[in-house]
């Protein structure tokens, strides 16, 4: 009888990076024909994700005084700022030109044809405008695609369901100020000949400057799962915390997505599980394993060991 196929594509698990958390999770089916795609929804673990995809190591370093985390071979680069990310009052006098002014450094450096720029960076509310004037002409014939959250992913720039609207009435902002803020976000996107469709609001409107580049947005998991195809028998994903306010972070999310469309049943495996089996399976999740020690012990010994117990359940 043939083996399994089995799709492994985990988010980070505790302290264990998602190419580390995947080879552990891929333990628990060794004879079976098991498909890696560590994944990472944003932020420096979108990029450590990609650097495992693109077969390199994940680099860091410090330009204009920020941390930088990048990945790059094969004409493509992946890069992220991390940052402040706090969500209180809307911070009007930030700017993403620290973000553009990295990639505009490692795109000279590199020489890519293609970059995705994870938009999760400081907590930012310019439209993108500090991003976009630090790049300059650099990214002129680079295919350029902004990776944002799952939650962000549609989000509109302008409006009453625009970001100056949500933010500024979630923290009983001056109405006066958020439609000072909102007109002049409307200003900078006409200034562009931009139109404000869904995503452009994401991550403080980046997403807006991304598109006025002739760019694209995507998740992390969209472009770490991009070309998994079947048949499939199992996937399998993984993420620190699966509760039912989380419900695992975008990665579990899309790969159960990813199982819907593939047929086939899809397992998480956390550090803690603290929901039940109706609610997850109204998630598109078959079943749910938890280390016994919860996430106080996440370890490689502990998660390989915890797969092996899975895959004996998951196995032809």
């Amino acid at each position: 009888m043939p083996g399994m196929r089995v799709v492994v594509c985990p988010g980070s698990i505790g302290p264990l990076s998602s190419p580390v958390a995947a080879d552990a999770l891929a333990a628990g089916w060794r004879q079976e024909d098991v498909l890696l795609r560590p994944s990472g929804e944003a932020g420096g673990g979108f990029v450590v994700a990609m650097a495992a995809r693109l077969g390199v190591e994940a680099t860091t370093d410090v330009l204009d005084g920020r941390l930088v985390v990048a990945a790059e071979a094969h004409g493509q680069l992946a890069v992220a700022v991390p940052g402040e990310t706090a969500r209180g009052p809307i911070p009007v006098d930030s700017s993403s030109a620290p973000l553009g002014s990295a990639v505009r450094r490692l795109v000279a450096r590199y020489r890519p044809e293609r970059v995705w720029v994870d938009l999760v960076s400081d907590d930012v509310h310019d439209g993108g405008a500090g991003f976009r004037a630090a790049v300059g002409t650099d990214l002129d014939g680079v295919d350029l695609i902004g990776v944002v959250p799952d939650s962000e992913r549609r989000q509109l720039l302008l409006g009453l369901r625009g970001i100056t609207s949500l933010r500024g009435r979630a923290n009983r902002e001056d109405p006066a100020l958020m439609l000072a803020v909102d007109a002049t976000l409307a200003e900078l996107a006409e200034s562009w000949a931009a139109i404000d469709q869904p995503g452009a609001g994401a991550c403080g409107g980046v997403g807006l400057a991304v598109l006025a580049l002739g760019g694209r947005l995507a998740t992390g998991p969209e472009v770490t799962l991009a070309g998994v195809t079947g048949p499939v028998d199992l996937v399998v994903t993984g993420c620190t915390s699966y509760d039912f306010a989380s419900r695992g972070g975008g990665v579990v999310s899309a790969a159960a997505r990813l199982a819907t469309e593939l047929l086939c049943p899809c397992v998480v495996v956390a550090g803690e599980v603290l929901i039940g089996g109706r609610e997850m399976r109204t998630m598109g999740i078959e079943a749910a394993y938890g280390l016994a020690s919860g996430l106080g012990d996440v370890t490689d010994a502990g998660l390989r060991a915890l797969a092996e117990r899975v895959g004996r359940s998951w196995r032809w």
